[in-house]
């Protein structure tokens, strides 16, 4: 229970179906005093309030479980390491392969507990090949790519009640028990970094490393203070000392933290049509050979149709279209329709004219 509206519905609707329910509420900070206000993020002492609260009117058994260390060590430490070899990861997606169903999961199940039942909006069926992970009813609140990366015997073991709901049923449904959470906002932001600022966050742990900005050319046209301050695809911030000669905007192109270069240039060259993905997680068993799959690539993003070539190591994909804005460390989800097929953390990215001119 994360002390938001989400989780707290998905208790009462547990509750409501027999289940012997138990609320736990995850303290992820190192600092046990650590408050926020708002929809700064999640997870703080205020919202550990909120959850209880929330159990309380449930009447159901709460506890705070202290995962500081392993949240630090497999999440914090993971985006620090990410941003440092110049990717761009998803720190919900790492701490709900690493924590929410996994040191929670295997501690729930020590205990005695079947499944753990979370505020994602997601949707569990059976298919042949068992259980399928797929989209949600409200389009705009699907959360089955930060899902992506829970495998077989993680979902066989997970409840999202939420999946067949829209949110603004949710909130009607808190309104209508009593729970003081019902107009909560809902948490965007990361976290660990409450005030939002992730260059501050970053600079502060990793240190200033001053380098060079430059065009695809080579030529120097500005200084940062850190290559893990960028993301490919971004425009501002850049701190430029001359505009472009034809006027337009600069995006970052590429991020080289060996020689801590950051290459920009025009929007359309950031279009690729191929990605090359690592690490496949697979919601069922793995599914090899070509397939005409849906790619997503953020987390509300679009999603694109794909040609795949699937492995048990990894994919290929090449899109019908170009798209912007694909980072190394990003995650690759690939659908079925509205089923997950396989995550994958995006290696490449590149125009297919570009490799045929590099061969």
């Amino acid at each position: 229970m994360s002390g938001g509206v989400d989780s707290a519905v998905a208790a009462a609707r547990m509750v409501a179906q027999g289940h012997d329910v138990t609320g736990v509420h995850l303290a992820l900070s190192r600092n046990p005093q650590s408050y926020r206000s708002g929809a700064r993020g999640c997870c703080s002492l205020e919202d550990s309030n909120d959850a209880a609260r929330a159990a309380t009117k449930l009447g159901i058994p709460f506890y705070v479980w202290d995962l500081s260390e392993e949240f630090h060590e497999e999440v914090v430490e993971d985006f620090l390491a990410e941003y440092d070899a110049g990717r761009t990861p998803n720190p919900c997606l790492r701490c709900n392969e690493k924590i929410k169903f996994a040191a929670v999961l295997d501690r729930g199940i020590a205990l005695g507990y079947d499944a753990v039942a979370t505020g994602h909006y997601a949707r569990l069926t059976t298919g042949p090949d068992g259980l399928e992970l797929r989209r949600a009813v409200d389009p705009g609140k699907d959360q089955s790519y930060v899902l992506g990366v829970l495998d077989a015997d993680q979902l066989a073991h997970s409840l999202f009640p939420l999946g067949d709901s829209l949110k603004s049923d949710v909130r009607a449904e808190a309104a209508a028990l009593g729970l003081s959470v019902a107009k909560k906002p809902d948490s965007h932001d990361i976290c660990f970094i409450p005030d939002g600022d992730t260059v501050g966050f970053l600079t502060d742990r990793l240190g200033a490393r001053p380098g060079s900005i430059v065009d695809e050319s080579g030529a120097t046209l500005g200084e940062h203070d850190g290559t893990y301050g960028f993301t490919v695809g971004q425009r501002k911030g850049l701190r430029l000392g001359r505009p472009a000669d034809d006027g337009k905007p600069r995006y970052v192109l590429d991020i080289e933290p060996v020689t801590n270069t950051v290459t920009v240039g025009p929007r359309e060259h950031l279009a690729v049509d191929r990605i090359t993905g690592i690490r496949p997680i697979w919601t069922q068993r793995p599914l090899v050979g070509t397939h005409r799959l849906e790619l997503q690539f953020r987390a509300h993003g679009a999603p694109v149709p794909v040609t795949a070539e699937l492995s048990a190591d990894g994919c290929t994909l090449t899109l019908d279209e170009p798209v912007q804005g694909v980072a190394p460390g990003q995650a690759a989800v690939l659908y079925d329709g509205d089923r997950v097929v396989v995550a994958a953390t995006i290696e490449s990215a590149a125009r297919t004219s570009e490799l045929a001119g590099r061969g």
